[in-house]
């Protein structure tokens, strides 16, 4: 039941951002007086719809983004000519401006997107992408400063019995208590319970759990004091540091001490002056992994039909975030909190992933629109510098039509193979 929550939920906040971003559209093409036909959340079949004025505002069946229909998104050629003595690609994009310019109705010429200057096609445009990004902000702001982020503490959530060891990885104790395939943890010889707090080993003080690891890694297998409070009271022991014996990720052996406690987890409270880092960071990492999306995309296809297990980062589709927001939120290991703040930045990481995608200077994503629009700025700043008395008209952004059937077609099939590999060969929190 929690798990089908958790899904839920996550496909509410997936139908907001797509409903936000379109808004990010819609608001500014109204504002300059472009008539827009349709505001439609998802595609395919349509589930709900209501006319308002010229706008048919609706839901439909399939929540893979959404879209808002303006009148005169192609222009036509600015000689009068057209391009189906090119071909097919030629027919194909005379058919595309022949059905953009039927949706103008007589009188009505001025309120199409093609005789909107460039910088009002770029607010439009831009609005969308734009809107995910906020919306990210505010959401990364809630998880960084509302819920916090946890930090480990020096304080004993729970004890390691012995120390793991190749046989015994887990470090849990035989049926009488002994540790047959290794050594018994300093923690266990200390008895140490949870809810006490290590304040210092050896003399020197523990602030934060980090220090631990660094006073205990040239103590292996000698002798210390281990300072804790436990009830208020502070007590002193001495004792056996154990040793882990390890692999590093270099293959080098390493030998460090160890006392076989796990922290307790202490929220703290970020400023929100962090979120502009933290998103810039993401942001660059998702756009550099764009590069890797076909490469990624095929390999996903082929763990999927070979059955080996999925690169955990590798592509997710809507319905691995959703499967992933189920896990969060029927944990057995998550407080409340935790499971609030995952589902919270999950979106809010969808969210930026949307505008980074989005910006993508390619048709149909707003990117290839938004490059129309500077293009087009460009040519007629140029224009007006060199004197000229006629400025150049709109971007013929048709022509780029079969660059977006090939992307359309790539992102079709790349969702295809995404969500299939979510079904069949799914990725798991573990």
């Amino acid at each position: 039941m929690l798990e089908l929550l958790g899904i839920l939920v996550f496909a509410a906040g997936l139908l907001f951002s797509i409903a936000w971003h379109e808004i990010g559209h819609l608001l500014p093409a109204k504002k300059f007086g472009v008539k827009v036909t349709q505001y439609m959340v998802g595609f395919g079949p349509t589930l709900w719809s209501r006319n308002k004025g010229e706008t048919e505002y609706g839901i439909k069946a399939i929540p893979m983004g959404g879209y808002i229909r303006m009148v005169g998104m192609f222009p036509p050629k600015a000689d009068g000519t057209k391009d189906d003595s090119l071909g097919r690609f030629g027919t194909m994009i005379e058919s595309a401006r022949v059905d953009a310019l039927a949706e103008i109705e007589p009188g009505e010429e001025a309120r199409a997107f093609y005789n909107l200057s460039a910088p009002k096609k770029l607010t439009i445009m831009f609005g969308g992408p734009f809107m995910n990004l906020i919306l990210a902000f505010v959401l990364f702001i809630a998880v960084f400063s509302g819920f916090g982020l946890p930090k480990p503490v020096p304080t004993v959530s729970s004890i390691t019995a012995c120390v793991p060891t190749d046989s015994n990885p887990s470090g849990i104790a035989s049926v009488d208590g002994s540790c047959a395939d290794g050594e018994v943890t300093s923690a266990t010889t200390l008895g140490l319970q949870a809810g006490d707090v290590i304040t210092a080993i050896n003399g020197t003080p523990i602030k934060n759990w980090g220090d631990i690891g660094l006073a205990l890694q040239p103590l292996a297998g000698s002798d210390a004091d281990v300072t804790y409070i436990r009830d208020g009271l502070s007590v002193t022991k001495n004792v056996k540091i154990a040793t882990l014996n390890y692999t590093d990720d270099s293959g080098k052996p390493v030998s460090r001490g160890f006392i076989g406690m796990s922290p307790s987890t202490q929220w703290e409270k970020q400023s929100p002056t962090v979120v502009p880092g933290v998103m810039g960071t993401m942001m660059k990492e998702t756009f550099t992994r764009l590069f890797d999306l076909p490469k990624k995309v095929v390999q996903t296809g082929v763990d999927l039909v070979t059955g080996n297990e999925r690169d955990a980062n590798g592509p997710v589709s809507v319905v691995g975030i959703g499967r992933i927001s189920g896990q969060v939120a029927a944990s057995g290991v998550m407080d409340t909190r935790t499971k609030l703040a995952t589902m919270v930045e999950l979106l809010a990481s969808v969210n930026l992933l949307l505008f980074v995608f989005n910006m993508v200077p390619l048709l149909p994503l707003d990117g290839g629109h938004i490059a129309g629009a500077i293009y087009e700025g460009i040519r007629r700043q140029v224009a007006r510098f060199s004197g000229r008395k006629k400025l150049p008209g709109p971007a013929d952004t048709a022509k780029m039509l079969p660059v977006a059937y090939v992307v359309s077609l790539f992102l079709v099939v790349m969702s295809v193979v995404i969500i299939l590999a979510d079904i069949f060969n799914p990725l798991n929190l573990g």
